[in-house]
């Protein structure tokens, strides 16, 4: 039996496997870097060990470590979560070896599905469909559009698609960095690039007893950079043979290579039904939730029994029942591509309404820093049907009280409500096709009225104090005839808007013709042609948070007068976020000649890759960048001089 067990991660996972842990009855153990010190897993666990350092590689990556760590806690089992160390063999061996109980997959099952090209070959001989390898020394035309993937990883890295042959050779070199920088492995293979293709996968569960469960299947085909945003249990639209196909083909995978534990076997469909083999995933997944909420079962539990020897519970796995949907919450900006965003996060709520489950290793006033993967949290809704547990999760998503960085929030809200979505008319493509669509809309009076919310709550803030409650309209005086103006600016779009209002002996009048009902500092209520708004205030510094029951506004208090000196040199390239330079262009010189949106920088933070592009064509002034460079937030990077400036002394 396992008393202690410690988890070789971080945050969500970490925190959602303590969760069972606790029910179990068993003692927790967590490890942290020292960006992690204060983090809630560590907070959550009955005790904590130091990986001194704050990169992974130096920390979470550290297998060595974290074995110690684990013995010296007294710890007598590991469980790996998702990603890190997870799918490591070397790992898994070095835990058993220490005489400590792995919570996962054998290691000869981790070793063969390791390598993707490897995994492909196995599952071709187990009769699992998959699609052809292309050498990509001799594709041609007709092998075009072509998928680039890293044989030794996964999360998207080490993945392009090629549509023009002659992008052939960069993009292979460009792969086969990033695989190297990210898995320590450069083998890069390529295949067919399905367009339009839905991203299927089925849990399977097995135990050492020769039994195997193949828990239903799951959609996640919303996908941005090739990671999952969006997931699904059971994958709408499939018929029952189609579903069939993939449960078997999905436990013949697991019975070729002995598998035991928590795994899923990934296919691609492709638009005429037709599935292929994509990999197998030796660990439990980010988006197992979907299938513990609808087929009522603890997945981690299940992890535990196996790993201490016990056998499936049942033949057959419980029937699936209702519909669930999972939302990853990402400090992300979906309008700039996708940069992660860091810092504060003051307030983070999401309603506690049946039906609906909040993974997270946030609370409110942690920090969300840049060395590890942006996501806040996961939101799932479960219903007895799909359209029922699509609208839950959409408005508890809509109510949810978020302070600090930007989110990828409204995106998620207006990803479930898009008839594509609703319709189940599914595939990887979606925000390649929707992205603008999804992050613009006609809203012309939200931002607005939430500015002037804004301002009239700060006003009652400095006539009364920050106490809570409204303040009536009696408590204005009238003390000037000109209009009171204030200034912010929108995040993350950057607009700027105009909040103006004279005050009267009944109180204030906005210039715009709304009327004010109540107004005090945390809350203000307006009515505009005769609807009443209520406007939800959080001030930190000169951010405002204004949440109304349909939206919320981040809104940047700007100064009367613009600094002077607050200026950016025409052409310069600056970071967006702190990281590390992974890469410079080929040939990248001052005095190079360069081309509107070409790359010219690779940054990485927050394990994603992040291009920085040429603002316009024209000469390279100057460059600050060299690979291995860490950068802060608005570091120069480069400077590109249009053609058409003249050369400067």
């Amino acid at each position: 039996m396992i008393s202690t067990l410690l988890v070789a991660n971080r945050g969500e996972i970490a925190c959602r496997i303590f969760r069972t842990c606790r029910a179990f009855g068993i003692a927790t153990v967590a490890v942290y870097s020292d960006a992690d010190a204060d983090a809630l897993h560590v907070r959550e666990a009955d005790t904590a060990v130091r990986l001194p350092g704050a990169a992974p590689a130096d920390t979470y990556l550290r297998g060595d470590l974290v074995v110690r760590a684990a013995l010296a806690a007294g710890a007598d089992a590991v469980h790996p979560g998702y990603g890190f160390l997870s799918e490591n063999a070397g790992f898994a061996r070095a835990v058993q070896d220490a005489g400590l109980v792995w919570v996962g997959p054998p290691v000869k099952a981790i070793e063969l599905m390791a390598s993707k090209t490897r995994a492909k070959e196995l599952m071709a001989a187990a009769g699992v469909p998959l699609l052809a390898p292309v050498d990509p020394e001799r594709a041609t035309a007709d092998d075009l559009p072509l998928l680039l993937k890293a044989a030794a990883g996964g999360g998207g890295r080490g993945m392009r698609i090629v549509h023009e042959l002659v992008d052939l050779p960069a993009e292979l070199t460009a792969a086969t960095a990033e695989a190297t920088a990210a898995f320590g492995d450069g083998e890069v293979f390529a295949e067919p690039y399905v367009e339009r293709g839905r991203h299927v996968e089925v849990q399977v569960m097995a135990d050492g007893h020769g039994g195997v469960w193949a828990l239903g299947t799951r959609d996640c085909s919303l996908q941005r950079r090739h990671q999952k945003v969006i997931e699904e249990a059971p994958a709408p639209g499939l018929d029952d043979a189609l579903r069939t196909r993939l449960h078997d083909a999905a436990v013949a995978a697991a019975q070729a290579v002995g598998y035991q534990g928590a795994g899923t076997v990934e296919f691609l469909l492709a638009a005429d039904g037709r599935p292929y083999f994509l990999e197998m995933n030796t660990r439990l997944q980010v988006e197992h939730p979907v299938t513990e909420a609808v087929h009522g079962l603890d997945l981690v539990a299940l992890q535990l029994r196996i790993a201490e020897g016990e056998p499936l519970p049942a033949p057959a796995p419980p029937a699936p029942h209702g519909h669930a949907v999972e939302a990853r919450l990402y400090a992300e900006d979906p309008t700039h591509d996708w940069q992660p965003q860091t810092g504060p996060l003051h307030t983070f709520h999401v309603p506690g309404e049946p039906g609906l489950r909040l993974d997270t290793g946030y609370t409110d006033g942690d920090t969300i820093g840049v060395h590890y993967d942006p996501m806040i949290a996961k939101v799932i809704a479960h219903a007895p049907t799909r359209t029922e547990a699509v609208r839950l999760l959409a408005r508890a998503l809509e109510r949810a009280r978020i302070h600090g960085p930007v989110t990828n929030r409204e995106l998620l809200v207006r990803s479930l409500r898009h008839p594509d979505f609703l319709a189940a008319r599914l595939d990887t493509g979606f925000y390649d096709r929707h992205l603008d669509a999804l992050t613009t809309g006609p809203e012309e009076d939200g931002p607005r009225r939430a500015a002037l919310a804004a301002a009239l709550a700060d006003a009652a803030t400095r006539q009364h104090g920050p106490g809570p409650g409204p303040v009536r309209l009696g408590a204005w005086r009238n003390i000037s005839s000109q209009p009171r103006t204030k200034r912010y600016r929108a995040e993350p779009d950057g607009t700027e808007h105009r909040a103006a209002y004279r005050t009267t002996r009944t109180g204030p009048v906005p210039e715009t013709g709304e009327q004010v009902i109540a107004a005090g500092p945390g809350r203000v209520t307006l009515e505009a042609d005769g609807i009443t708004h209520h406007f939800d205030i959080a001030v930190h510094g000169d951010t405002a948070y204004v949440d109304t029951a349909t939206r919320s506004y981040t809104l940047t208090a700007l100064p009367r007068f613009t600094d002077p000196t607050d200026r950016t040199e025409p052409g310069s390239l600056l970071a967006p976020m702190p990281g590390t330079v992974v890469r410079v262009a080929e040939g990248l010189t001052p005095g190079a000649a360069v081309r509107a949106g070409q790359p010219l920088i690779w940054l990485e933070a927050m394990k994603m890759e992040h291009r920085i592009l040429a603002p316009a064509s024209g000469t390279l002034a100057a460059l600050h960048a060299a690979p291995g460079l860490q950068v802060e937030v608005g570091a120069l990077l480069a400077v590109v001089q249009d053609v058409q400036e003249e050369p400067k002394p």
